[in-house]
């Protein structure tokens, strides 16, 4: 395939690989916490679920956008539970003991491609840009939230003191300065999610942290 052809395959289908990178990411931070705390392959599959789902369904909630994500393309329930049934089958057999760490790398891709997405739709909804930008981030966050809650432990996205979402914040904007200046959106989105993502890496490598509030 020519480079000239293949633009506008990409164009075309840019958005479905982008997402599909995503839910994948999130699904196996969602996994490696599920086998951090021993659960068992129902747990692994809610676990990997509700951290690649939640956050795009909570902004299509309060975008009114139906179906969900996830309803309108079924193919990924099977998707996660074949990853699921795999994972436990690979993780038994290599006895693989997995660290707090090792679920950061794939929940940082997680974080700049949601962001980065949701960001994207909320602008295709005819959102103002700010709002945008915060169902970019609530489309980046909440899947991590409710992962953490799952297992009854404080979300570190609050406690960590890491810059997390604000690292999503400061990114969605690429997304809202591509939309204005009507870059092709697979550039912006590229853009803000590899933005997004080289900060989360860095705050991980380099141990940045926010300011602490002091009472």
């Amino acid at each position: 395939m020519s480079a000239s052809s293949q633009l506008p395959w990409l164009v075309a289908n840019g958005s479905v690989i982008f997402e599909s990178v995503g839910i994948l990411s999130y699904a196996l931070s969602g996994l490696i916490e599920a086998a951090r705390k021993k659960l068992d392959l129902v747990g692994m599959v809610m676990m990997a679920a509700v951290t690649s789902f939640g956050g795009g369904t909570l902004r299509d909630i309060l975008l009114d956008r139906r179906p969900f994500f996830w309803v309108e393309n079924l193919y990924w329930i099977y998707v996660i539970l074949g990853l699921c049934i795999g994972a436990l089958l690979f993780m038994r057999a290599r006895h693989l003991d997995f660290t707090e760490r090792a679920m950061q790398w794939p929940d940082a891709i997680g974080l700049g491609i949601f962001s980065a997405g949701g960001t994207q739709i909320a602008l295709q909804a005819h959102m103002p840009p700010i709002v945008a930008v915060v169902m970019g981030v609530l489309t980046a966050v909440f899947g991590g939230v409710a992962r953490d809650v799952m297992v009854v432990e404080i979300p570190k996205l609050f406690i960590d003191h890491q810059p997390y979402a604000v690292l999503a914040f400061t990114g969605c904007w690429i997304v809202v300065i591509g939309d204005s200046l009507h870059w092709p959106d697979f550039v912006s989105l590229g853009l803000s999610a590899v933005f997004i993502i080289a900060l989360r890496i860095s705050a991980i490598l380099l141990g940045w942290r926010l300011p602490v509030w002091k009472v």
